[in-house]
This record gives structure tokens, sequence and C-alpha cells, in this order.
């Protein structure tokens, strides 16, 4: 049993009969009253994010995970297929326990949480940013820098991202992963 002190991002601990994973966390220690930690959790099992306030000390059951490193390998429809880069063991997980899909490209290293009880996968973790090829781009109004403009790419996965007007296809752009915006043009 762990309390309000403990929590951190990435804790997965259980609560409403269901297991969360906090994603942002706040102590807030106001003038008048007592202090509390405003959580955003995300539940593993369904996707679903909440906004739940803790009463400081409060006690939270925390959920035993381990991380292990898999690579993408693909993927049917909603289901899509990994491999243990230590054991080479195959997994298949739908695509509601990955955040970013559309992101995922062959060979993508992503983190797996899995709980230590019961051996099943969680979540799964993508990489800070990938690198992803533009496959089409409308080519770029010339004059119409004023401001950031930007217009839709597709990139190889078949996500539509909002790229600056300078990029073209065959670029290769780095994508946070987190929001899914671009980052950077890439240059090897």
């Amino acid at each position: 049993m762990a309390n309000t002190s403990d929590i951190r991002n990435g804790l997965c601990i259980r609560y409403n009969h269901d297991i969360f994973k906090i994603i942002e966390f706040l102590h807030v220690k106001p003038g008048k009253g007592p202090a509390f930690v405003r959580t955003k959790l995300k539940s593993v099992t369904n996707g679903k994010v909440i906004d739940n306030t803790f009463s400081a000390g409060h006690k939270i059951d925390e959920v035993r995970v381990e991380t292990h490193k898999y690579q993408f390998l693909y993927n049917d429809g909603d289901d899509f297929h990994f491999m243990n880069s230590q054991d080479y063991n195959q997994i298949s997980l739908n695509k509601d326990l990955i955040d970013s899909s559309n992101l995922l490209k062959e060979g993508v290293l992503v983190t797996v949480i899995i709980n230590s009880e019961d051996g099943l996968p969680l979540s799964v973790e993508m990489p800070a940013s990938v690198v992803l090829e533009v496959v089409s781009a409308e080519p770029g109004v010339k004059g119409n820098t004023a401001t950031n403009a930007t217009k839709p790419a597709t990139v190889e996965t078949g996500a539509i991202i909002n790229v600056p007007l300078f990029i073209n296809e065959g670029d290769k752009i780095k994508i946070e992963t987190e929001k899914g915006t671009y980052k950077e043009r890439f240059k090897e």
C-alpha cells in the first residue's frame, strides 16, 4: 500500500475496480485547508482518461508492473504483433492498448508494461518520437508564409500530420508521439 507522496508519472494503481496509469499529477497546498494531489488517470483496460483528486496521505493500491522492450512486427486489423527483443517470444495486443498506434512503423522498439501478478500486458509506451517518411504532401503556396502556415501530409504509416509548407514528398520527419505533431525535418 502506497500513499499520495509516492505518486509519480507512469505509476499504475488500482482504483474503482480498474487499473489506471498516472499520466499527470500536481501536489497542491492551498493557503487554507488540507493539501491534496490532483491527478489525471488513464485506464489501461479501455483507455479512458479521468481526473481525480486524492487528499494528502490517502492510501493508494499500487499495481506491481514489469517493463519489457518489444519490437513491432506487423498489424492485421485491430491486432498488433510484437516480439520480445530478449527471448524472441511474440505477443499480439489490441489496438486500444497502444497510444498513437497510427505512428507505429515495423521494427520500432516500444516498451510493454506487464502486470507482475497475472502476466497480462497492460499498455504499450511509444518512444518519445519516431522518424517517418512523407508519402504525399501538397506543394506549399509561395507567399503564404507570413505566419506559421501548415499543410496536411500523409506519412508511410497512413497517419495524417500537419507539417510546415517546406516539407515535400520523400522527406523524413520526426514526429512527437505523445501529441502526434511534427517536430522537425530529419537529416541523415
